[in-house]
């Protein structure tokens, strides 16, 4: 994989105790940087499968500093205001700056709209989208009053570019991502601060197995029938995921700004 200079550089990553998050907290640090790791730590009751947890948050960390760069790990949830206010206060006093954020962290409990509860749709967009916007104002903030511009890349999905059978309320929030992240680009440009989405297909984590598993017969068969995941027919890696993040967070992206970037194999294509 290409390899970047973030020396002195500090990136803050959400979802950061497993799955892409952790990926990506790695790949910082290969590349230079000093790394917050954040993630929740907690299995809500909406959650159709286990979210990380401490111990999977400190082995990040732990890979970070393996790594040779300094590492803070950070305990928030991104849908509350004063904790991620307070994290991202935290994240500064400690490394003194916030220069990327990977705005990572998501949850996608699986049912199909008509059997929906309210509190399922409540929490799937408190974090897939106003978790987003919180941390992109709390960093963004900070990005604009230190004046020496900025990265931030969200996460969003094919599923926010696409229909997704039996994750309809995920795919409106990712839909909203694609959507903030624009709006997001063109106000903070005048502060050198770039603002891009990439957009996975299903990549091998523990949330898609969670959600392969809960997903049933049903809408499985729905699924099938509105075609393959990807036209290469192979899951993405985590670390395919990142290689985008890197790129983005880099001087060689920075007239990149406004986009939402696939990493399908292809789904975006069928």
């Amino acid at each position: 994989m290409a390899e970047y200079d973030f020396d002195g550089r500090v990136a803050f990553v959400t979802g950061a105790a497993r799955g892409q998050g952790r990926s990506h907290a790695l790949r910082y640090a290969e590349n230079g940087a000093d790394v917050v790791c954040a993630d929740i730590c907690e299995t809500t009751d909406e959650s159709t499968y286990e979210l990380g947890d401490e111990t999977e948050l400190d082995e990040t960390v732990r890979k970070v500093e393996e790594r040779g760069q300094r590492a803070l790990g950070v305990q928030m949830d991104v849908s509350d205001a004063a904790e991620v206010e307070a994290g991202v206060e935290h994240a500064v006093s400690e490394f003194g700056r916030i220069d990327i954020l990977a705005n990572n962290a998501g949850v996608a409990p699986v049912s199909g709209l008509m059997e929906l509860d309210e509190e399922t749709w409540d929490h799937a967009l408190d974090v897939n989208l106003k978790g987003m916007w919180l941390c992109a104002k709390h960093v963004g903030q900070h990005m604009i009053a230190r004046g020496e511009g900025g990265r931030i890349v969200n996460t969003s999905s094919t599923a926010g570019m696409v229909a997704s059978p039996g994750l309809g309320h995920y795919s409106a929030a990712k839909h909203g991502v694609v959507g903030l992240t624009k709006n997001l680009a063109m106000e903070l440009a005048q502060y050198d601060v770039t603002v891009n989405a990439v957009c996975p297909t299903a990549v091998d984590t523990a949330m898609v197995g969670g959600i392969v598993e809960s997903i049933g017969e049903e809408m499985a068969e729905i699924a099938e029938q509105s075609g393959p995941d990807n036209v290469l027919g192979e899951i993405v890696q985590p670390e395919d995921v990142s290689a985008a993040f890197m790129w983005l967070s880099s001087d060689d992206a920075r007239y990149v700004t406004g986009i939402a970037l696939p990493v399908a194999a292809g789904a975006t294509a069928i």
